[in-house]
């Protein structure tokens, strides 16, 4: 990643137990280190991304629209990525926060609905310049946000309409959850089991069988995202390199 001080990407994570998955692992993998903070326990989110060459929020049980003082700071600190043009990604809670700073809403399905699950994705717009995707993708969300103005869609959903997103010249919001391992996937349907009475919530079984069948274009679909992505961080002019 040219430009960038140093090879360490923030990760922000909302629960004491969360850890960043998948996404962790592959950024490892393309030698970056891992600063991961947890403002929910009154972490500090740097006032600069001087740092760090990008950031990751992920998700949590929480909402974007909860009043805790640190989830508002949370959304104003959002600002901090954007103003400098570092890589920013949203997941789930991630995007909807990003959304929100961004000037669109968070809510609920109008029918109630949730997904929980595996559930198909749509490309449009190009895919955001990625050519592999998933049929279907992870879910676990009971809320989503709207398409905040100046966004561009770039993958959608049969219910729930917007799926992934891309503001300014590097910041992603997507609403699926690539990261989620099957180990990982194993935990979540143990701890998160009294959600599956929420109307079209799958059963645990569907979410292990349908890990076995996407799990492998998930992987390649991520893999390719992060590739692209990280190549976003702005370069260092003549005068300053």
């Amino acid at each position: 990643m040219e430009g960038s001080k140093n090879k360490i990407i923030l990760i922000v994570v909302h629960q004491e137990t969360s850890t960043p998955g998948r996404i962790g692992m592959m950024l490892k993998a393309r030698g970056f280190a891992l600063d991961i903070r947890r403002p929910c326990l009154g972490e500090a989110l740097p006032e600069t991304m001087e740092e760090h060459a990008g950031a990751v929020v992920f998700g949590g049980p929480m909402s974007a629209n909860d009043p805790e003082p640190w989830i508002a700071r949370e959304i104003g600190w959002i600002g901090v990525p954007l103003k400098e043009e570092k890589p920013f990604l949203g997941v789930c809670l991630g995007a909807q926060l990003l959304a929100k700073h961004l000037g669109g809403t968070v809510g609920g399905h109008a029918e109630e609905r949730v997904e929980i699950g595996y559930y198909p994705i749509y490309p449009v717009n190009g895919g955001g310049g990625i050519r592999d995707w998933p049929q279907e993708v992870y879910q676990w969300h009971r809320e989503s946000f709207t398409l905040p103005r100046g966004a561009k869609l770039f993958a959608r959903g049969e219910h729930f309409e917007n799926q992934a997103f891309r503001y300014g010249p590097a910041a992603y919001g997507i609403q699926f959850h690539p990261e989620v391992t099957r180990l990982s996937m194993h935990r979540w349907v143990v701890t998160g089991a009294h959600r599956f009475s929420l109307p079209h919530a799958q059963p645990a079984q569907h979410h292990l069988a349908g890990n076995l069948i996407h799990d492998a274009s998930v992987k390649l679909w991520l893999s390719q995202f992060l590739d692209r992505w990280l190549t976003l961080a702005p370069k260092k002019s003549k005068e300053t390199a």
